[in-house]
């Protein structure tokens, strides 16, 4: 303690320069606007700059939970959702009630992702003790990712639908044409929409949704919106090109749905195609 006083001692005069020039500081600043109002200006630009730098590099750490947190809201919304009942017609209602409620939601964060291959994967970190089970659907608010293919107890592996093997069965939106949408292996931002007769208008910027008619997806997803349409040079199909609403270069946090009749669904169909088992 005696060294530290000792110390200030033998600073007493700069020690006593620097209150003195302080103090006249701050008169020259308190009674002068001018000089006040730049030194305010300055002050107040470097606080912001700061506080704003502060704000970014929490942001920074705070961002993978608050997103996770929001897609976790999202799914609990989405499963709310469907079991919401419609408000329709009665005859609508009779129709639709046989397969409600029949959806259920998760949310799921990308940890790999392959976007250069003819046949890409996706890798999330929920598996088969979160309930995932293998043709589960994903998809983002932009759009459909792909299918489950296998689970480990933790994790998931997703055909992505920049896979060339991939079908997914879609719709126009405007006039519920159907079709199948299947990438193509050329362009990760581009898909095709395949069977659509040669009779039927399509044009370009028609939504492209998915239909309902598989066990997989919910109707009504989307899927993206026609790019380009031509006749076609041998089939009866036009050859229809869309852009694909999700940007798999950025993928994130996804959603896994779950039809709870699929495997009914499923069976019924096998006996349909095989009616001697």
């Amino acid at each position: 303690m005696q060294q530290i006083f000792l110390f200030l001692y033998r600073l007493r005069a700069f020690i006593l320069f620097l209150i003195l020039e302080l103090l006249a500081l701050g008169i020259i600043f308190t009674h002068n606007s001018p000089q006040g109002a730049v030194f305010f200006n300055s002050s107040n630009k470097f606080t912001g700059r700061l506080l704003s730098s502060k704000n970014n590099f929490v942001s920074y750490f705070t961002l993978y939970s608050t997103n996770k947190a929001l897609a976790e809201k999202n799914a609990s919304l989405l499963n709310r959702l469907d079991k919401m009942t419609p408000v329709v017609d009665s005859a609508y209602f009779d129709l639709d009630s046989t397969l409600s409620n029949n959806f259920n939601f998760w949310s799921a964060r990308v940890i790999n992702n392959s976007i250069n291959l003819s046949q890409n994967y996706i890798t999330l970190d929920k598996g088969s003790v979160d309930g995932v089970v293998e043709g589960m659907g994903v998809f983002n608010e932009q759009g459909i990712i792909g299918r489950v293919k296998g689970t480990s107890n933790h994790f998931s592996s997703v055909i992505s639908l920049l896979h060339t093997d991939l079908l997914i069965s879609s719709k126009i939106k405007k006039t519920e044409v159907f079709g199948s949408t299947k990438w193509d292996g050329v362009n990760s931002n581009e898909a095709k929409l395949l069977y659509v007769p040669r009779h039927v208008m399509v044009e370009p910027g028609q939504e492209i949704v998915t239909s309902g008619y598989n066990a997989v997806f919910p109707e009504g997803i989307p899927i993206g919106k026609v790019k380009e349409v031509s006749q076609g040079n041998e089939t009866n199909y036009l050859d229809i090109t869309i852009t694909l609403g999700a940007d798999f270069s950025k993928l994130n946090f996804v959603y896994l749905v779950k039809n709870d009749l699929r495997e009914e669904i499923d069976s019924l169909e096998t006996v349909m195609v095989n009616p001697s088992q």
